[in-house]
């Protein structure tokens, strides 16, 4: 069994360069479970799958797939049920289904291990016998550039029910590997491949560095006659027991019983403020405590302090990551969020009372109207703000595209803009989930950046240094493996 480091380090003891590939398999490797569930489940809710078909495909199931010729048999059922639908429906629907639930389905590890060939500048291949409409909006997301993956075929911008060539399965992921390695001269022996099921044993023989990802009985057995690591990753999916419930109820118990406290003393003093303040300061304490949350700040915790007021921005991947913040801000605070806040349960009242700022996406006049009050709490009332720059939380760990108005908010104010770097609160709180799993939150805050000769025509230009103050942060996390082999100038 090989730990997640281990198999960092091995990365980094290799060769640098797009000559050297790390290719992933998509469904049980880089995600948990398998992205045709969520399609079938999908053609379930809306009465698409007929009795006939949905026997076969359970008793196809049940005996399971041990050939390309199974794969075909079940492959040629779902295609069939897709005959004549446009495929720009099957694009969208991917998309739809991507972003609900398979996008949550990543597994972190496997997320890590790529994020570290992506440092070594690998050649990132995503390898799998689905669809494209399955697999192509984790690849698109997560910024992998070469996909493999079964093609269908489409006439006249419908699909026919076909596959369109041999399905990627097997031996024939292999050699689509070897082909894409063949055509950029790629060095297969330098190159990695990772996968979790038995059918690819001639595609984690195809590489040098193999590795195995919550595999099969079958592949575990093989790894063992062959010395391949096997990693095994924290489950995605599993329903919470009953003292993750109990955490998670005393949680937004402890937010709110600290909500009440603040607007009774807030009453007394005739202090709104005053009942912000309490409520950051022993709300959060308390809510993570009790969840099991614990937030550890590994590097910069001066520059919480040393830059006050300041825009605090901060990488969103949890609706938890607000109470992380205010955690370590603790007083003095406000925020600005989107409009769609206001209607997380629980925490949207709760934001609404702290007098978060809310800017309707997309309505630009209402946006910098909504902004105006934040910098006028900067600047007249000495508060600092606290702000996600992309805006909603990521689908994945990956960092999403980020939006401008935390920049424009810094620099009408001429105060100092801090990154603070969070990792781990997509673990704590999951997409999609209600519950809170006790983890650590680790956080690192990078230097202020000094906003007073910053410019509106300069502006695309801060919003990529900060970017990259957040980048070379998760790149060269603190604790985790040594970097001593990555060439100068790259971290």
């Amino acid at each position: 069994m090989a730990e997640l480091d281990e198999l960092i380090e091995r990365i980094y003891a290799g060769r640098e360069g797009p000559d050297v590939l790390a290719c992933f398999d998509y469904d049980g490797t880089l995600i948990g479970g398998y992205s045709a569930e969520v399609f079938y489940e999908h053609r379930l809710r809306t009465f698409d799958l007929g009795p006939i078909e949905l026997a076969r495909t359970v008793l196809l199931s049940v005996r399971g797939i041990r050939t390309e010729a199974d794969f075909e048999r079940l492959l040629e059922l779902s295609l069939g049920a897709w005959r004549g639908r446009e495929e720009a429906a099957l694009e969208e629907l991917g998309e739809r289904l991507f972003r609900d639930a398979i996008a949550a389905r990543l597994y972190v590890e496997s997320w890590e291990l790529l994020e570290a060939h992506r440092g070594m500048g690998h050649t990132l291949v995503l390898a799998s016998s689905a669809t494209r409409f399955q697999v192509e909006p984790m690849a698109r997301e997560l910024g992998i550039g070469h996909l493999l993956c079964t093609s269908v075929e489409v006439h006249d911008g419908r699909l026919t029910g076909r596959v369109a060539g041999r399905p990627v399965w097997g031996e024939a992921k292999a050699l689509a590997l070897r082909a894409l390695a063949a055509e950029h001269e790629i060095d297969l022996d330098s190159s990695f491949a990772y996968s979790n099921g038995e059918e690819d044993e001639p595609l984690l023989a195809a590489v040098g560095s193999p590795a195995c990802i919550e595999p099969s009985s079958e592949l575990e057995q093989l790894a063992g006659e062959r010395d391949w690591p096997v990693l095994r990753c924290a489950p995605r999916g599993n329903r919470p027991g009953i003292t993750q419930a109990s955490r998670t109820a005393a949680f937004y118990g402890a937010l709110g019983a600290a909500g009440w406290l603040g607007a009774g003393v807030g009453l007394l003093g005739r202090s709104r403020q005053s009942a912000i303040d309490i409520w950051c300061t022993v709300g959060p304490e308390l809510a993570l405590s009790l969840a099991g949350v614990d937030v550890q700040v590994l590097e910069g915790e001066q520059h919480l302090w040393s830059s006050r007021p300041s825009v605090f921005v901060f990488n969103h991947q949890s609706n938890i990551d607000p109470i992380v913040v205010m955690k370590l801000l603790r007083h003095g605070v406000t925020a600005v969020g989107k409009a769609e806040a206001k209607k997380i349960p629980f925490f949207g009242p709760m934001f609404q009372l702290a007098g978060v700022a809310f800017v309707e996406r997309g309505n630009t006049s209402q946006a910098r109207r909504a902004l105006e009050p934040a910098v006028s709490k900067i600047v007249n009332d000495g508060l600092s703000l606290m702000m996600s720059p992309e805006g909603t939380r990521s689908r994945t760990p990956s960092l999403g595209p980020f939006k401008k108005g935390a920049f424009h908010i810094a620099m009408q104010a001429g105060v100092p803009m801090v990154p603070v770097v969070l990792r781990g609160a997509g673990e704590v709180l999951r997409r999609g989930d209600q519950t809170i799993r006790p983890g650590v939150v680790e956080v690192v805050v990078p230097a202020p950046f000094d906003t007073t000769a910053w410019r509106p025509d300069t502006i695309d230009q801060h919003v990529q240094e900060v970017r990259g103050a957040f980048e070379r942060a998760l790149a060269a996390w603190p604790g985790g493996p040594s970097r001593s082999a990555l060439p100068v100038g790259r971290s």
